[in-house]
């Protein structure tokens, strides 16, 4: 019984077709599991940009502010 299934030519189409769309449905949810997580951390990533930009403007400010004053009190 069993020799006569493992020499049926549709058993073995059948077993990888099977096997094929176990392993392509097993690396779709992993990469879409990746997806999210890079999404994820470049959601993070951003904020932390945004952050340092603002904190870098705030500097040029304040920079500028002083070289402004400083003008300022050579002109008067």
């Amino acid at each position: 019984m069993a020799a006569s299934i493992l020499r049926n030519p549709f058993a073995h189409l059948f077993t990888t077709l099977t096997a094929i769309a176990g392993s392509t449905a097993l690396l779709r949810s992993h990469h879409i599991y990746n997806l999210e997580e890079h999404e994820a951390r470049m959601d993070e990533l951003e904020g932390t940009l945004r952050g340092h930009i603002g904190l870098i403007e705030e500097a040029l400010d304040r920079l500028e502010g002083t070289a402004g004053e400083a003008d300022r009190g050579k002109k008067m």
